[in-house]
């Protein structure tokens, strides 16, 4: 009886892999993310300390932008006052499908302790917030797991906008 070699060459010795449309385009979303800088207190800081030499932002893919056109996630990092909530709304508005975002520290989360008719208690009220960050101020390493921990919600989403969840603010 004569034995069937098989021949693994057939196809030109090329590798063949197998993946889905959603995954190929999350995957690069997701190591590719610009990051909109919104820095507006002493979390502001820790977000600089983040995309430095020793915690590195740049190996996740994740550059910060100064321009909303460019950028697909805002972090939100310090108290947000009444009088700049118009202006993150602009900004948010002029950020381009898909995008998310960060909410970064005490005071961006809920106000913190400044419960004062000039502080927003919570940057949820102006634009919809895909993260919380708790502490005050979060540390360098909390934000790089908040960006990983984004990765994997932006791998496991649709790729396609129109079978996405609508949001609501």
């Amino acid at each position: 009886m004569a034995q069937h070699k098989v021949n693994y060459t057939e196809n030109g010795g090329l590798p063949v892999a197998l993946t889905t449309v959603d995954k190929l385009v999350n995957w690069g979303r997701s190591n590719s993310l610009w990051a909109l800088t919104y820095g507006l207190a002493c979390c502001g800081i820790e977000m600089m300390a983040t995309g430095a030499s020793r915690y590195d932002f740049d190996r996740f893919g994740t550059i910060f932008r100064a321009s909303p056109r460019q950028a697909e996630v805002m972090v939100v990092a310090g108290t947000l006052t009444k009088k700049h909530a118009e202006f993150i709304r602009r900004l948010y508005d002029q950020m381009a499908e898909p995008k998310w975002v960060i909410s970064m520290g005490s005071c961006a989360n809920t106000g913190g302790m400044f419960n004062t008719y000039a502080t927003v208690q919570g940057a949820d009220r102006v634009i919809p917030v895909d993260l919380y960050l708790p502490g005050c101020a979060p540390r360098p390493e909390t934000l790089q797991y908040a960006l990983m921990m984004l990765q994997k919600k932006i791998r496991s989403e649709k790729a396609d906008k129109s079978q996405r969840p609508k949001r609501l603010v």
